[in-house]
């Protein structure tokens, strides 16, 4: 098992090699931003099948959406970069929420960017399949099988390490950010010299029967959903070369440029193509299609995109287990949260990722259409708070330019809270799961804070020098578990005299031929004549029900006498870990039996096997 471990992830680094794991921006870039980059596959293709249950001519209206969409990019990023250098020790919205507007906001925020990491993998996984399955037409209907694959893929890789995430990760998505590069240049070029004339299914400024704003905001909210991902950068500062929060913000500051033009070309052809959403075939793969034919490059773009949707998924393994460690360190999660693995990475946060995006993959068949609006929600709540954590932050610091700065976070305050006011109003049937889950969630986080709140109280040392005295026993008996008269019963036996004032070998028998039981007991009797034998029948052959009742009248006696109770249970140890499965694990159930006896303390002998 250790070494398949070890070929799994590779060898254990050492505390000081932490160093060596640190990002620059090159790699940074490529690990941290594959979310928000690889949604421009779907980021349109979402507003223009909003748009074309209407008609395929309301699609002009594509065009204004993601100017609002862009404009929501450029506040998000100012907010975002002055979040990095106001809390460089990263954390993102949980932090920001938590210290300017609460710890039920930061909860809130936390929990959001929890379940929407979750749904960041399902969702990127999903669309990468689909993107698999649509240049590779055999692999239609496999989609939840070739995202699970994936998903295990990713797990193994992040457990290896960033460095080494982040060098795999450089292929898929510097090739995506050059071929769209490439696409959106060369159509631009061809629809200037006139080589694509207009084909666009009609005019900007067309007035279209039947167009509402309620169509127009589910459109926006679901295009919206290519923002996702932008928060991801704050959240994983220390993840960062030094300075730290230089290269965080100036990498985020690339990303979104990337995002934003991305995003509006990939519109802008998609509205002069005339393209309108057909089943098996993506928008973005149409739009490859127009500007390249179904050449090399055509192929060549579906490839990108299927990487760059499976790695982006990534961003989620980067920045869920970060959170989770932040939760954790001010226990709203569990402690295991905060363990680094031989990699130095949070292994627990990556592992439990990976299985709470299996699982939503297989709730949702891996239908990305069906994911999105739960993802927006997931999104824009942290968003909405941060931006407003923010202008609180800016009226207690103030300090140089704090007008235009809390005017930036303003305005993505008011944007993400009117994207979340149009999710709620016209998406309902959609996320109504988030108010099951988000609900549950919280309270999860403060059962575990008032648990963790609870331990301490009990466990700390007290103060005063009454309290302070330990208790004074007057002797101590041993309770040996005896199944059969061996080496390890003898063993077992030994030990327990040397540590015991009172000691009681204990049997339980199981057979009905009482002369068995008879044998037993001048076996035991004739070995250790000193030692008192004491045979329990049990009639419903279980092992553990007499045994705890036995001790349950033994400590009650010993605690009379001012006695301890000490139930002693020998094992024989293989010399294979394997071996151990041929063997009943009797001690396993003694054990997890006693845990709930407070006054007895359980202990194992073990005897070893040579061969």
């Amino acid at each position: 098992m250790q070494h398949f471990k070890r070929l799994l992830i590779g060898r254990p680094l050492k505390s000081s090699e932490e160093g060596g794991q640190k990002l620059g921006k090159l790699k940074a870039l490529a690990m941290l931003s594959s979310d928000a980059l690889s949604s421009v596959a779907y980021g349109t293709e979402q507003i223009v099948l909003v748009l074309t249950t209407l008609s395929a001519a309301a699609i002009w209206y594509s065009l204004p959406i993601a100017a609002f969409v862009l404009i929501l990019l450029l506040s998000l990023t100012l907010s975002y970069k002055q979040i990095i250098h106001a809390y460089p020790s990263g954390g993102g919205a949980y932090v920001v929420s938590s210290e300017n507007l609460g710890r039920s906001a930061g909860l809130l925020a936390g929990g959001s960017l929890l379940i929407d990491y979750m749904l960041t993998v399902a969702v990127s996984v999903s669309a990468g399949a689909e993107a698999l399955s649509s240049a590779i037409p055999v692999l239609y209907g496999h989609e939840v099988a070739i995202s699970l694959v994936i998903i295990i893929v990713l797990m193994a890789m992040n457990l290896r390490g960033m460095s080494e995430s982040a060098n795999f990760l450089m292929v898929p998505v510097y090739l995506f950010v050059i071929s769209i590069t490439a696409m959106i240049i060369w159509g631009l070029f061809r629809i200037a010299t006139g080589d694509i004339p207009m084909q666009a299914r009609a005019q900007v400024g067309s007035v279209v029967p039947g167009i509402t704003a309620a169509l127009i905001f589910r459109a926006f909210s679901s295009g919206s959903s290519s923002l996702t991902g932008v928060e991801a950068i704050s959240n994983a500062v220390p993840f960062f070369k030094k300075p730290r929060a230089h290269n965080a913000a100036s990498t985020l500051a690339i990303m979104a440029s990337i995002l934003g033009f991305f995003f509006a070309g990939i519109t802008f052809l998609n509205y002069w193509y005339g393209i309108v959403p057909v089943a098996k075939v993506t928008v973005l793969s149409q739009v490859a299609g127009f500007t390249f034919g179904h050449g090399f490059m055509y192929y060549l773009i579906q490839f990108a995109t299927a990487l760059i949707l499976a790695v982006a998924a990534n961003t989620g393994f980067s920045a869920f287990p970060v959170l989770a460690f932040n939760l954790a360190k001010d226990k709203y999660m569990p402690h295991m949260y905060m363990d680094r693995g031989d990699r130095l990475g949070y292994s627990n946060g990556i592992m439990t990722l990976a299985f709470g995006s299996a699982i939503l993959i297989a709730i949702f068949h891996g239908s990305t259409e069906r994911l999105i609006p739960l993802y927006a929600v997931g999104v824009f709540i942290p968003f909405t708070l941060s931006q407003s954590g923010m202008i609180r932050h800016w009226l207690r610091e103030r300090g140089k330019g704090f007008v235009g700065r809390m005017l930036a976070n303003f305005t993505g305050a008011l944007i993400s809270f009117a994207i979340l006011v149009i999710l709620f109003v016209y998406r309902l049937p959609d996320i109504w799961p988030f108010f099951i889950i988000m609900p549950v969630l919280l309270a999860f986080f403060y059962q575990i804070h008032k648990h963790y709140k609870n331990v301490a109280e009990q466990l700390r040392l007290p103060e005063t020098a009454e309290e302070a005295m330990l208790h004074n026993y007057d002797g101590s008996t041993v309770i040996v578990l005896v199944g059969n008269v061996t080496r390890v019963t003898r063993g077992a036996l030994d030990y327990a005299q040397t540590v015991g004032d009172y000691v009681i070998a204990m049997h339980v028998s199981m057979d009905e031929n009482p002369s068995k039981e008879h044998e037993t007991n001048t076996e035991f009797r004739k070995d250790f004549p000193q030692v008192r034998f004491v045979d329990v029948h049990s009639s419903y052959r279980s092992v553990v029900g007499p045994v705890l009742r036995f001790v349950d009248t033994i400590a009650r006696n010993a605690a009379k006498r001012n006695y301890t109770t000490t139930v002693l249970i020998p094992q024989f140890v293989p010399r294979k870990p394997w071996q151990n499965i041929l063997h009943n694990q009797t001690n396993i159930r003694l054990r997890a039996a006693f845990a709930s006896r407070e006054n007895v303390i359980v202990s194992t002998y073990s005897y070893h096997l040579k061969k």
